[in-house]
């Protein structure tokens, strides 16, 4: 199989995995590429499918904002373009004369009003896009009303469009066996058999009690979730899959999976609400194979 160009995220993402993929890339099976189907079940910015782009691929994640913005990118990847040359324009035009909020503000707004629901998808993927290269520190964050609540990120010049790295990804998601689902976890790999390789990279468990960020979806993932996650993982090995997790280093994980392999790796983040907090961490990597 020819080498292919790495593919970029098209959104920033807390927990992201561009800074680990070649950890993670160490901890792979074996001719992951050509044989069986791709799963990632809480799929988020996607840098690890973008990076392998295998052919057979199902992914998911619970977050409909951003699936929505998966499917509007491989069905509709230029009229998306076209919005967001809008936004472009308008952070743009604003911005000569003022810092740009208003009209941020504006759009974050979107999702306050009664008739949102009845925004296309395309408007609702180029908001998403839009807010998520201009809000503060890349974050996204909804309240408890699923409201987008992340602050103006007072950037000089956001790279808003990246067109050429949109109609990549969009190329790629056209040119696999790929099903995209708005799902729980468990629902997304039902279907796993012998062979299948699935890649989870769930909510982390918090570090400390007052670390957990939980505002990726309106729901939490709480250690109730992350149980019930390995009991998930344990039916999936036991079918015959190979089965690759990131999470926290702490020690709750590390009881929890001590029956599987474990490796510690070094993550940098540079996405999280409080400052401190960011740059090297421990996180870990569970499998159920031999590399």
């Amino acid at each position: 199989m020819h080498k292919k160009d790495e593919l970029k995220p098209f959104l920033k993402w807390a927990g992201g995995k561009r800074q680990l993929l070649l950890e993670i890339k160490k901890y792979l099976p074996d001719a992951l590429e050509i044989h069986g189907r791709y799963y990632e079940p809480f799929v988020g910015a996607g840098a690890l499918l973008f990076a392998l782009q295998p052919p057979k691929v199902t992914i998911n994640d619970s977050n409909s904002e951003l699936i929505n913005c998966y499917q509007v990118i491989k069905t509709s990847v230029e009229d998306l373009i076209d919005l967001l040359k809008q936004h472009e324009n308008e952070h743009q035009n604003q911005a000569k004369n003022q810092d740009g909020s208003s009209y941020f503000y504006a759009i974050r707004a979107w999702d306050r009003s009664n008739d949102y629901q009845n925004r296309s998808e395309i408007e609702r993927a180029a908001r998403i896009i839009y807010l998520n290269k201009t809000c503060f520190n890349g974050l996204f964050r909804v309240n408890s009303q699923k409201q987008f609540n992340v602050p103006f990120g007072k950037y000089k010049k956001p790279n808003i469009l990246g067109a050429d790295g949109l109609r990549r990804i969009s190329e790629y998601l056209n040119s696999s066996d790929i099903q995209i689902l708005n799902t729980d976890f468990e629902t997304a790999v039902a279907s796993a058999q012998a062979g299948d390789f699935i890649y989870f990279d769930p909510p982390y468990d918090p570090v400390s009690p007052t670390s957990s960020f939980t505002g990726y979806s309106a729901n939490g993932f709480d250690r109730s979730e992350q149980e019930r996650l390995k009991t998930v993982v344990d039916n999936l090995v036991d079918r015959g899959c190979k089965v690759l997790l990131s999470n926290a280093y702490t020690e709750f994980i590390r009881e929890l999976y001590k029956d599987y392999k474990q490796a510690k790796v070094e993550a940098t983040r540079a996405i999280n609400s409080n400052k401190t907090k960011r740059g090297k961490v421990a996180e870990i990597l569970v499998r159920n194979y031999e590399v």
